[in-house]
């Protein structure tokens, strides 16, 4: 089941980025005095009484107009900026984090927010409304801003939750009351059809993508509702096996704060991916790779999900012999951290190489659930250290006895040693190498974990 999102939001200055880090455990958002320094929405992962969620940082906002005159508190064009980052929050998230400011007290700009929050919310048949909001009021370190928080009770949004965001003071009432109020989490009915999440940037053509491969003389078994809110399964059959195709539909990019409205398109890939086995990760060949498409990729990485990508808009490009291997070449160098993954440039558009795609996913997919014999490894693994010994570390040297793979779904392998704290990263990464050399595992990622054992 794919983790709640929450999102927090707010006027600039409020402290958003240092709750943020707070709730993500370190300092992934810049913290600066200066309103607006947080320019795109950030994403990590956070946990509380054993439930995991994804937060969004909420910047965007700029309080400058045309980047110099300051906005006044009553500027269309600075309300129009709040309405449109509080109505795509209410609109993505499981949960709103309304971030205030108790020096300030309440102010004419957060009114605004909780106005807005307010009349955005889904009321639901049991009398609830939805998503929940909490008003938390940050800068809350002592005795007197505690009890001056009461005064936000006027935005008729709950009771206000009064903490200190730098010092972490009165973050586990509001964390404990937060996981409260997610769905429940639903056991998933056993489905054993390969699924597969079309993901990607805004516009990069997802969704004609999905229509190319269900509506080809394929008999559509059932489009059945996906859990999320803004993705769509589609099932099918495809060479005898079941499939299921997860579209994660674009949000149109408008407004001064499309770049933070386009990261909430990654939230949604998220989800997705969450919940497949293969992703296609959909590249519009006309933009090129960008930072977006990064971080989609480093998502499907941390998942330890496979991946094949997909360069659309190839036909669109004017080419030479060399253009695809340069293309290639910069997609190889941005995402150096998944060389593993197999490319195709097709055209959704057009249908050109689209009949590879789902060959390949399946490919993909199968070397995924491969395993190798327990000699094999031990092969590998022994033939490698004969080759590149491990370095030796303040004289102590690392031993490898043996090696096993203890799981697929992804491929991963655990390697006995006498001490795992000597086995360096870049070892590990030459053996992954050296395992790739021997079985490809074609767009799957390969986890190895070391375990100490005495030696005999």
């Amino acid at each position: 089941m794919p983790k709640p999102i929450v999102a927090l939001v707010g006027r600039p200055n409020v402290g958003k980025s240092t709750l943020f880090n707070r709730l993500a455990g370190e300092r992934l958002a810049i913290v600066d005095d200066t309103p607006g320094t947080t320019r795109d929405r950030l994403f990590s992962e956070s946990e509380w009484n054993g439930r995991a969620f994804n937060i969004v940082d909420t910047g965007g906002i700029d309080p400058t107009h045309g980047g110099r005159t300051p906005l006044s508190t009553g500027s269309a064009d600075f309300i129009e900026q709040i309405r449109e980052q509080a109505q795509v929050a209410i609109q993505e998230a499981d949960a709103v984090l309304f971030i205030n400011d108790g020096e300030t007290g309440v102010t004419s700009p957060d009114r605004e927010v909780a106005d807005i929050l307010r009349r955005s919310q889904k009321k639901l048949p049991d009398g609830t409304f939805w998503p929940p909001i909490f008003v938390v009021v940050n800068k809350c370190e002592n005795a007197d801003r505690r009890a001056q928080a009461s005064e936000f009770y006027e935005l008729g949004l709950g009771d206000p939750y009064p903490l200190s965001a730098v010092h972490g003071t009165g973050t586990g009432d509001l964390l404990d009351d937060l996981v409260k109020s997610f769905p429940p989490q639903e056991t998933s009915e056993e489905d054993d059809s390969v699924k597969i999440a079309i993901v990607g940037k805004p516009n990069a053509g997802k969704s004609s993508l999905l229509n190319m491969l269900a509506g080809n003389e394929r008999a559509i078994v059932s489009p059945i509702a996906g859990t999320t809110r803004d993705s769509i399964d589609t099932k099918f059959e495809f060479d005898g096996i079941e499939i299921t195709l997860i579209d994660t539909a674009g949000i149109r990019r408008r407004g001064k704060i499309e770049r933070g409205v386009e990261q909430y398109s990654v939230l949604r890939s998220f989800k997705s991916i969450e919940r497949a086995d293969v992703a296609l990760l959909m590249i519009d060949a006309a933009t090129g790779i960008t930072s977006q498409d990064a971080h989609i990729a480093g998502f499907i990485l941390d998942e330890w999900k496979s991946c094949v990508v997909l360069v659309n808009k190839w036909d669109a490009l004017e080419k030479d012999s060399t253009t695809m291997d340069e293309y290639t070449a910069i997609i190889r160098r941005e995402l150096n951290f998944m060389d593993y993954v197999p490319i195709l440039y097709i055209s959704a558009k057009t249908g050109q190489r689209v009949d590879q795609v789902l060959p390949m996913a399946l490919r993909v997919q199968e070397e995924r659930l491969a395993r190798l014999t327990t000699s094999k490894i031990n092969e590998i693994i022994h033939n490698a250290q004969d080759a590149h010994p491990h370095p030796s570390h303040a004289g102590r040297a690392l031993k490898m006895f043996y090696g096993t793979q203890v799981r697929s779904d992804p491929p991963t392998f655990m390697i006995y040693v006498n001490e795992p704290k000597l086995m360096h990263f870049s070892y590990l990464r030459y053996l992954e190498n050296q395992i790739r050399a021997q079985y490809g595992f074609l767009g799957t990622p390969i986890r190895i974990v070391t375990k100490g054992r005495r030696e005999n």
